[in-house]
């Protein structure tokens, strides 16, 4: 905020140089800054924001227009055209429902990690956690359905089933691949029930291998109090020799989502063991102005210089999911834990990513 409140004070610049009629004047360069460029949130509409950064370029990925999108830019602000990579099929159990997709890159692959149903429509009953591979390393695809994944309970039986699972997102530690995601205790008859968080080993990118361990429930006063309590949409960070899991808590339609954060304090803990998690929050929540903040994503500036959030909020105080994305940088304490501040109120000019050329 410090660099955005000095930005307002030395903008707008001068007009500089001049001519008069009897003989033209050699203009002389400034001695003035060039001035810092701006943007104001909300940067698109939409919801569950998902970038990931390769090479200069940041890639976008969201689900709309049948199937899931992504985009590219060199502008963190600017989210760049959006192009089908996939589309749902026909039959099966992903045709319908395609939720919250997250593009990543392992071993010259990109990998789309969503959630989607077999049944269009509530009750939400269905969802289930599938991943796709492209061909080539090629982000736009074409991609292959690699099918869903198992989020369930007993591995060791072929028969077993996945369970319900949304927000499924990678974790590398230590040489070994983890899922985390949302997911019941149980299937249920109706989608009014509880989430949790999970975490399963994984053998590759597009395979779990161990059954699911519980690492957070909405238990704490801040997780709880609405008409149904969520832990969903998990997000990793790290930093210093420490592991973070920032994900949303509260109800998604309310303005009282929020961030919570899962701190593994040292990377050689095992992360499969759930007291290894320090639950703290909430870490990040709205205002009378900024509602319902969650479900994000992270990355740098440009220049690598600047760490910054990319989440959604609420348009209004109205129940629903009508939502805008946002962008705002953020800072680490000095003992290496997140700051990630306040969220700030949609047209006050922020100084554009470090390193962003306009």
């Amino acid at each position: 905020m410090k660099k955005a409140l000095i930005g307002l004070l030395l903008y707008p610049l001068f007009m500089l140089g001049c001519t008069t009629a009897d003989a033209p004047v050699k203009q002389q360069e400034s001695s003035q800054p060039e001035a810092e460029a701006y943007f104001t949130n909300p940067i698109a509409d939409g919801a569950d924001p998902w970038v990931y950064k390769k090479d200069g370029v940041y890639y976008f990925c969201s689900s709309g227009n049948g199937g899931i999108q992504v985009s590219k830019s060199e502008k963190l602000t600017e989210l760049g055209e959006k192009v089908l990579v996939w589309e749902t099929p026909d039959t099966g159990w992903n045709k319908s429902n395609v939720w919250a997709p997250e593009l990543h890159h392992f071993n010259g692959k990109w990998y789309i990690y969503y959630a989607a149903a077999k049944k269009p429509g509530g009750p939400f009953l269905h969802q289930r956690s599938g991943v796709l591979e492209s061909v080539a390393d090629d982000p736009f695809g074409p991609y292959v359905d690699k099918g869903m994944l198992y989020t369930g309970d007993s591995i060791q039986y072929a028969a077993s089933a996945p369970k319900w699972a949304i927000d499924l997102t990678p974790l590398p530690l230590n040489g070994q691949l983890y899922a985390i995601w949302s997911g019941w205790k149980s299937d249920a008859d109706t989608d009014k029930t509880k989430q949790h968080l999970y975490m399963a080993t994984m053998s590759n990118p597009w395979t779990i291998s161990s059954n699911r361990v519980l690492i957070s429930s909405p238990e704490e006063p801040w997780e709880t109090g609405g008409p149904l309590d969520l832990n969903e949409g998990p997000q990793v960070l790290k930093h210093q020799g420490k592991v973070f899991i920032i994900y949303s808590t509260r109800e998604s339609w309310l303005k009282e989502y929020r961030l919570g954060q899962l701190t593994l304090s040292d990377t050689l803990l095992n992360p499969m063991e759930a007291a290894h998690w320090v639950k703290s929050g909430p870490v990040f929540e709205g205002t009378d102005e900024v509602l319902g903040v969650g479900h994000c994503s992270f990355t740098t500036s440009p220049d690598n210089t600047e760490h910054w959030i990319l989440y959604h909020s609420k348009k209004s105080e109205e129940p629903g999911w009508d939502r805008n994305i946002r962008a705002q940088e953020f800072t680490w304490t000095a003992d290496g834990f997140p700051d990630f501040g306040t969220p700030v109120p949609a047209g006050v000019p922020l100084p554009v990513p470090s390193g962003q050329e306009e």
